[in-house]
């Protein structure tokens, strides 16, 4: 199945959840592409049930799910009707691992379907989903599940999507898709695998195959990843080192400024001529957020722009109430500062972080943080000198990574996304010992569009409006619905 139209706007998947169902919905229903990130889902689901569900979106979806068994084994192991009590600690979910048990499996999947589901309910407007190539022992799971529910995109960076076009073939087709494992010190491939059928059974229905999105940072890995019919995308979202989240890290010798940012020069620059010449659709991101850069990315030949900082401000995103009205009124008075740390994220790659009171931006709230790894998303594989697979995280206790190999170096300043990322939305962890998970907010950091969109919506802005705006300067002619037929 092929779009009728390419989107102009593409809305940035943000993890986790902060580019949620309801966001990607509104863009979705405005004639763009909204996106869900597929970052943590398996978490996040567990914990809405936890949280008893407000508003029955879950349940709902939930019964939309081809295996009804499967939807309610998840519904009775997390599901808690009118809630945990305040203070209670959520259940911990089984954690990722190179052959994640099956009734982790079957949660990812679970929840994966039920955000795609949600957000292409009731229209028929195009639904991406997001997902980093850095969490790649979720991947598989992950794309199952929005395969599924009919997600019509996928994209991803944060490495080499290289595996990418023929794991979607496979799911798809209801065959077993495998990528290869990225273990430390490996002497042998090892692979992440997925069965529809044999998880679904005779409830596997017909598959669609999604087009598939590679987010590159230059032209030479585009060029790398067209050359091979096999590992081909459908196309290319092109970021440049000021988005949102993670970013590439600067070609050459990492260098930092007075700031502690990484410097980027010429060379992390993208060639868009050359991009043009590949013949294969792109869209800008990083610092594309106002109607003129979508002009000129127009004029550049890109198709379009993707635009995450908008819509993680906008009233439709995930990310709660109180942390939106703390950046809003940051931006409203231009104090509101976004910085490219090196160090913050356990993957290695620079990592945006905002600038925010009681947030582990702060040097003295990261250091309170007792150090621990429950929820693992980014713990890395790595071979044990017995031959067997362990795995490690930078921002674990530094005993324990030094135990298993680790260097003291890796160690420090790394922060824990996987809980500050849970808390921004409202679903963080609260311990036995009443210590609270404290947020780590992740914004681009262009503030260009932003602050030209609060003097307009002093109160804030909503998803259609950001779409609007940032539209208000294409031409007439290529103003036209994304659906797919």
């Amino acid at each position: 199945m092929a779009p009728t139209a390419l989107p102009v706007v593409i809305q940035g998947g943000m993890g986790v959840a902060v580019s949620s169902w309801q966001l990607a919905r509104e863009v979705a229903m405005a004639g763009q592409v909204g996106v869900v990130s597929g970052t943590a889902m398996d978490a996040v689901l567990s914990r809405r049930l936890q949280d008893g569900d407000p508003g029955g979106h879950m349940r709902r979806a939930m019964a939309a799910f081809p295996d009804a068994d499967m939807a309610a084994r998840v519904m009775d192991k997390y599901f808690i009707s009118g809630g945990r009590k305040p203070g209670t600690p959520y259940k911990p979910i089984p954690k990722l691992t190179l052959t994640t048990a099956r009734a982790g499996q079957e949660l990812a999947v679970v929840g994966n379907f039920a955000e795609v589901w949600l957000a292409k309910e009731g229209h028929d407007g195009a639904v991406g989903i997001n997902c980093l190539e850095k969490v790649q022992m979720a991947t598989p799971t992950a794309l199952l599940g929005a395969v599924l529910a009919g997600v019509d995109y996928v994209l991803m960076g944060a490495g080499i999507p290289r595996e990418i076009p023929r794991l979607l073939r496979d799911i798809s087709a209801g065959r077993p898709g495998r990528i290869s494992a990225d273990v430390l010190g490996g002497k042998i491939t090892r692979y992440i695998e997925v069965d529809p059928a044999d998880l679904l059974g005779d409830s596997l229905p017909t598959m669609k195959r999604p087009d598939f999105l590679a987010i590159v940072s230059v032209d030479a890995l585009a060029n790398y990843l067209y050359r091979d019919p096999e590992i081909r995308p459908d196309g290319f979202v092109v970021e440049g080192p000021v988005a949102g989240g993670h970013s590439a890290p600067p070609r050459g010798k990492m260098q930092l400024d007075e700031r502690g940012e990484p410097i980027y020069g010429p060379r992390d620059d993208a060639n868009l001529a050359k991009m043009v010449e590949l013949g294969l659709p792109f869209w800008l991101a990083g610092a594309y957020g106002t109607p003129e850069k979508v002009e000129e990315a127009l004029a550049l030949g890109a198709a379009g722009v993707q635009v995450g900082t908008l819509f993680a401000l906008s009233l439709d995103s995930g990310i709660t109430n109180a942390t939106r009205e703390s950046m809003l009124a940051d931006l409203r008075e231009g104090k509101l500062e976004v910085k490219n740390d090196p160090l913050a994220s356990p993957t290695g790659f620079p990592f945006k972080v905002a600038s925010l009171t009681d947030t582990a931006s702060e040097e003295e709230t990261y250091q309170a943080r007792p150090r621990l790894c429950d929820l693992s998303y980014l713990r890395t594989p790595y071979e044990r000198e017995d031959g067997e697979v362990g795995y490690r995280c930078p921002a674990e206790p530094v005993h324990m990574y030094l135990k298993k190999g680790g260097e003291q170096e890796a160690t420090e300043g790394r922060k824990c996304l996987c809980n500050g990322l849970m808390a921004n939305i409202g679903l963080g962890q609260e311990r036995k010992d009443g210590y609270v998970e404290a947020r780590l907010v992740t914004l681009g950091q262009d503030l260009v569009g932003a602050s030209e969109l609060i003097r307009t919506y002093v109160e804030g802005w909503s998803a259609q409006q950001a779409v609007e705006w940032l539209m208000s300067k294409v031409p007439a002619a290529r103003i036209r619905r994304v659906q797919f037929a």
